[in-house]
């Protein structure tokens, strides 16, 4: 992922790379308070060194309300996937001071209603997200300290702008905060900032800050391309704590609230919420595995326990080989996993054997380990579920499932005794950030790698000619939660499959058998004649090549396929389904 890369070096690296070569598109409209030329460019660059071809629409300089109030803008001529709002603190200031004094207290109330406008009509006219860049806060020039307790301040009205931004993205779930506020915050302002490029062209900070900027946007922007990181592996010895178990002992160890102790349980905790956010955590050490475990089950200061990590490696194997077998089990790409490592030649070898890995170069001193990769913007998500908390859970139960498959000769004889049960159902509205999670998390079960945003999930619930899926399954093992999507588009007697996605952890499980033979119920009922399906090939998407052959649809060349359902008899599967379809 890019980050930290110099203006020059952005600019070398992305002309070695041909557009038309990158896995992902994007139609991206970039519209600003301030100038955004040098921003722009950036963008465009830092998304080319990530895999991403950008269409960008830049609008005139600070033409907001002309670009997303006209429905015949060049905006919405554009379609843009997500239209980034950048703010300006001296724009804002200009406003509020030409604001009549009885009228400042209720500045940022008018302004968060704007906002809230160009949201609804990006939605509403393209069914694009809006990503609103909130406003760094300052001391207050005029009031001073008092800034903060008087609303007729500058300084409280920004503060109360940026509060108010993020009960408007909770409200409304097109609409995503890029934090430039904490951005400001972590590298300083004075390190940032440039006078000269302010007074002449109207752009806050230096060509190397707006090259930072531009590579933090496209790591953001990235997860709805499918880019994000959904595992994060885990050295023990001075990486989870300070010191080495083995020579050390429980006792030994550096972990709590003094000294450098202090630094590992910090990052303890981070890994921690990490965790609970939904992302997998996995151990690979080199050790002796009960050795291992001990300050897991006995240390009073560990903040991670043994049911936090979804698979413990601790032997004395190579680290690729280890970081192998836990991706085998995860069934995850390798893009999607994150090592962090002390040790820079243990780093380096497995960056060679691995080099989709990413691999953090941590800092010599522990207590720069936290800032260093709270800085590198990893966990990066446009949404969040209440089911991710389970995520570990879930993959603790398929490691179980993979250890005892191993017992069966034939696949037949494991599947039938799991005892699977699937629920199959339209999109339901309450599953919506679920839906959009999955879309955006799946690369490899993906036939067509179409991403859903939340607006377009809405749209196929209220959509009267569309069959739309959700499946979500259990066994004895416990709850997968919703792994699957299948939507359909009607035309006339023909059920175009306009999206067919299913989590990697069920593969081989018979779920796609399963939801075909209610697809295949729902469009007879429709009095649909034969369902076509479409394959388009992407980097990662191989495995389902022959997904529809397989199911016994009849190619039509160019990874399309057709199944004539007056000859369709159901297929055979162990999986125990609830379709009360409404």
């Amino acid at each position: 992922m890019v980050n930290n890369l110099s203006s020059r070096e952005l600019r070398k690296l992305s002309r070695q790379i041909d557009p038309s070569s990158c896995n992902n598109q994007l139609r991206v409209a970039i519209l600003g308070y301030r100038s955004t030329q040098f921003f722009s460019k950036f963008l465009l660059q830092a998304a080319l060194i990530e895999g991403i071809s950008l269409e960008i629409y830049e609008g005139d300089y600070q033409q907001v309300e002309m670009e997303l109030l006209h429905p015949d803008s060049g905006l919405y001529q554009h379609h843009p996937r997500i239209c980034l709002l950048l703010n300006s603190v001296s724009y804002m200031k200009k406003s509020f001071y030409k604001t009549v004094e009885s009228e400042r207290p209720f500045f940022a109330e008018r302004y968060l209603e704007r906002v809230e406008e160009y949201g609804e009509q990006l939605n509403s006219k393209d069914g694009s997200s809006l990503m609103v860049f909130n406003i760094p806060e300052k001391k207050d020039e005029v009031f001073g300290h008092f800034g903060h307790e008087t609303a007729s301040s500058f300084r409280y009205q920004v503060s109360q702008i940026n509060a108010g931004l993020m009960k408007l993205a909770i409200k409304f779930p097109t609409l995503h905060i890029f934090d430039e506020a904490g951005w400001v915050s972590h590298y300083g302002l004075q390190s940032l900032a440039d006078p000269a490029m302010y007074v002449n062209a109207d752009v806050p900070y230096n060509l190397e800050a707006e090259a930072k900027l531009a590579q933090e946007v496209v790591n953001y922007m990235g997860v709805n391309t499918g880019k994000l990181k959904k595992c994060l592996i885990l050295d023990l010895d001075n990486t989870l704590w300070g010191g080495i178990i083995g020579d050390d002992g429980v006792g030994g160890i550096q972990l709590g609230s003094l000294g450098i102790g202090k630094a590992f349980s910090d990052l303890q905790q981070w890994v921690k919420e990490l965790k609970n956010r939904g992302i997998i955590l996995a151990v690979c050490s080199k050790n002796v595995e009960a050795t291992a475990q001990e300050p897991f089950l006995s240390h009073p200061e560990m903040v991670l326990k043994l049911e936090d990590i979804a698979v413990f490696v601790a032997n004395w194997n190579n680290k690729a080989d280890n970081i192998r077998y836990i991706q085998q089990i995860l069934n995850i790409g390798f893009d999607s996993m994150v090592f962090l490592d002390d040790n820079p030649s243990e780093r380096e070898l497995v960056r060679k054997e691995l080099p989709e890995l990413t691999i953090p170069d941590l800092p010599e001193d522990p207590g720069l380990f936290l800032p260093y990769l709270s800085a590198l913007g990893l966990f990066e998500t446009f949404s969040f579920s209440p089911t991710d908390k389970n995520r570990t859970l879930q993959y603790r139960a398929e490691a179980e499932r993979s250890s005892q498959q191993k017992n069966f000769t034939r696949l037949e004889d494991f599947l039938s005794q799991l005892k699977m049960k699937a629920e199959i159902i339209p999109f339901q509205e309450r599953s919506l950030q679920r839906i959009v999670q999955l879309s955006q998390r799946s690369n490899q079960y993906n036939l067509q790698t179409h991403r859903y945003t939340e607006a377009e999930v809405i749209q196929l619930i209220e959509h009267p000619q569309l069959i739309t899926l959700q499946i979500s399954m259990e066994d004895k093992f416990g709850h997968h939660g919703l792994i699957s999507l299948l939507a359909g588009r009607i035309q006339g007697q023909t059920l175009h499959i306009t999206n067919w996605i299913m989590s990697c952890r069920v593969i081989n499980k018979g779920v796609e058998r399963a939801a075909l033979n209610v697809l295949v119920g729902q469009a007879k009922e429709k009095g649909i004649t034969r369902i076509l399906g479409q394959y388009l090939p992407s980097p990662k998407n191989s495995m389902v090549e022959k997904h529809y052959e397989s199911l016994g649809f009849q190619s039509l060349g160019n990874g399309n396929w057709e199944l004539d359902l007056s000859s369709f008899s159901p297929l055979t599967h162990f999986i125990s389904v609830n379709d009360s379809i409404s």
